[in-house]
C-alpha cells in the first residue's frame, strides 16, 4: 500500500484519505448545525454564514487532532467498528473540553451552545458512516502487511493465530524460508525470494517484517534488513509483534534481556499520584453510588444466613511489591467453606457457594467492599487480580516472572480479567500472567479508563464469574 512521506515520516494513504474527509465532515456539519439553529428564525443564509469559516476549521481541527490522539488513525487498532465507536466517544469528550477552554479564552470563536451540540451529532454521525464505508469497501485497508521472516516453530506461532480478532491489525504477505532452516509452515505461504529482501518489500508495500528465525545463528540476514530499516520498514520482534496483536506478554517468546530492553515498565511519581488520586475520587463516588446495593447484599445474607451470619469475607492477599494485605468481601460461600484450612480455587458449579452467593458472584456485588481496600489505598480499581500468599507462592515456583506482577497494586478489575475467563488452574493462570504483565508494561490512565469501560460488558453478561 502506497504511503506518503511527510516530514520524514511514512504515512499511509488511506489514512490521508480518511482523515481529510472527516476534517471536510467536521467542517460541513458547522455550516449545516448553524443553518438548522439560524434558519427558522428567518435568518438569511448569508448572514448565518458569515465569518463562519474560521470556526468550522477550528471545530473540525480540535475534534482531528482529539482523533489522532486517541488512536483512531493507526494500523495496530483491533478493537474493530466498537473500539471505533469507543474512541470517538473519547475524542469528542476531549474535543469539547478543548473547545470550551479556547471559546472562554477567544470568545470572538464562540459557536454558540446549540450549534456545538448540533455540530457534534452531525459530525460523529458522518465520521461512522464513513468508517462503516472504509471498512466495507476493504476490510483490509487499515491492516498492516506484513512479512514473516522465518519459516520454522516460532514462525508457526503466528499461523496459529485463526481467529479474525487476532488476525485484525495484519495481513500475512508469506513467510520467508531462510538457506538451512527446516521448513514447518506449509509450502502454499512460504516465499524462496529471487531477489533482494528490500526490492521485494518495496515491490509488494510491506509494511514491516517479523524476525521469526528459530536460530540466529544460521544466516542471520543482517544487511538485507539493514536496508529494509533504512528503507523506512518497520523490523519487529517476535515477541513485540505479539504483545501489539494480542495484548498479553507471550511468555514462551520472550527472555529476560526483552524485558529489560523493552520500552514500558514506567512507574513515575506523577503517574502514580495521578493513578491515587484517580482512586480516591473514584471510590468517594462509587461509595456513593453503590450503597443500596450494599444494603440489600447484607439484607440478603442475613435473610438466607440467619442474623448472627457474619456479612463481610476477609482474607489476606498480596499487594504491591509482594506487601501482604487484608482484602474485604462479602459472603458468598458457607462460612465453613474452607473448614480443613486448605486454600482451594472456586471451580464451576462450586458447592460452598450460596444461593445468594451465586447471585452477587454473577451481578460482581460481592467485590464492592473492596472499595474501602481501593480508598485506604490497598488496591487500585484496575490492576491485576490479588492472589493468596498459598497460590503465589506456588505458582511462582511453576511459573517464571510470575512475582513480577506484583509490581503494580492489584485491582477490582483488570486487562486480564476482561481478556480471559475465571482462572482456576496453573493453566488459566499462565495466561492471565500474559495480560497482566501486559499491563504493568503498559499502564496508563487510558488504559485504566478503557478496562473501566470494558468491565461494564463483564457486569452485565455475568463472564468469567464462579
Amino acid at each position: 500500500m502506497s504511503t506518503l512521506r511527510f516530514f520524514k515520516h511514512h504515512i499511509r494513504v488511506p489514512f490521508v484519505v480518511l482523515g481529510s474527509a472527516e476534517l471536510l465532515c467536521g467542517i460541513i456539519s458547522v455550516y449545516a448545525a448553524s443553518y438548522v439553529r439560524f434558519s427558522s428564525a428567518g435568518v438569511d443564509v448569508a448572514t448565518i454564514f458569515s465569518g463562519l469559516e474560521t470556526r468550522a476549521v477550528l471545530f473540525a481541527g480540535v475534534i482531528l487532532l482529539c482523533m489522532i490522539a486517541t488512536g483512531l488513525y493507526q494500523t495496530a487498532m483491533r478493537e474493530g467498528m466498537f473500539g471505533v465507536l469507543l474512541r470517538l466517544v473519547v475524542s469528542y469528550f476531549l474535543g469539547v473540553v478543548v473547545l470550551a477552554f479556547i471559546f472562554y479564552s477567544f470568545p470572538v470563536l464562540f459557536l454558540g451552545r446549540g450549534v456545538l451540540i448540533l455540530s457534534v451529532i452531525f459530525s460523529a454521525t458522518a465520521i461512522v458512516l464513513l468508517r462503516i464505508i472504509f471498512f466495507k469497501a476493504d476490510p483490509d485497508i487499515f491492516k498492516r502487511r506484513a512479512l514473516i521472516l522465518g519459516t520454522g516453530k516460532r514462525a508457526s506461532t503466528i499461523a496459529e493465530l485463526r481467529r479474525k480478532t487476532d488476525q485484525f491489525g495484519f495481513k500475512v504477505l508469506g513467510y520467508v524460508h531462510l538457506r538451512g532452516s527446516k521448513d514447518v509452515i506449509e509450502q502454499a505461504l512460504i516465499l524462496k525470494l529471487k531477489m533482494p529482501l528490500k526490492n521485494y518489500c518495496l515491490t509488494h508495500e510491506v509494511d514491516e517484517i517479523v524476525i521469526a528465525i528459530d536460530d540466529r545463528r544460521k544466516g542471520f540476514p543482517v544487511r538485507d534488513l539493514l536496508d529494509c530499516k533504512m528503507s523506512g520498514i518497520e523490523i519487529l520482534d517476535l515477541a513485540s509483534f505479539f504483545e501489539r496483536e494480542t495484548g498479553k506478554i507471550r511468555l514462551d517468546q520472550i527472555h529476560p534481556s526483552w524485558l529489560m530492553l523493552s520500552d514500558g515498565f514506567n512507574k513515575s511519581g506523577f503517574q502514580t499520584s495521578t493513578k491515587r488520586i484517580f482512586d480516591l475520587i473514584s471510590g468517594l463516588m462509587l461509595l456513593a453510588i453503590t450503597w443500596p446495593f450494599m444494603l440489600f447484599t447484607v439484607v440478603a445474607i442475613k435473610l438466607e444466613d440467619g442474623i448472627n451470619a457474619p456479612v463481610i469475607f476477609s482474607q489476606i492477599r498480596i499487594g504491591e511489591e509482594g506487601r501482604p494485605y487484608k482484602i474485604f468481601k462479602f459472603r458468598s460461600m458457607r462460612v465453613d467453606a474452607e473448614k480443613n484450612g486448605k486454600a482451594q480455587w472456586a471451580v464451576k458449579g462450586d458447592s460452598r457457594i450460596t444461593r445468594v452467593g451465586h447471585l452477587i458472584r454473577t451481578t460482581r456485588f460481592d467485590e464492592l467492599p473492596q472499595i474501602f481496600n481501593v480508598v485506604k489505598g490497598n488496591m487500585s480499581f484496575v490492576g491485576p487480580r490479588p492472589e493468596r500468599p498459598e497460590f503465589a507462592v506456588m505458582l511462582s515456583e511453576k511459573i517464571e516472572y510470575f512475582e513480577e506482577r506484583h509490581r503494580v497494586k492489584p485491582g477490582i478489575t483488570g486487562w486480564a480479567q476482561i481478556r480471559y475467563p475465571y482462572g482456576a488452574s496453573d493453566k488459566d493462570a499462565l495466561e492471565k500472567l500474559q495480560y497482566d504483565l501486559y499491563y504493568v508494561k503498559n499502564q496508563s490512565l487510558l488504559l485504566d479508563f478503557l478496562i473501566l469501560l470494558q468491565t461494564v460488558e463483564v457486569i452485565l453478561f455475568g463472564k468469567g464469574s464462579r
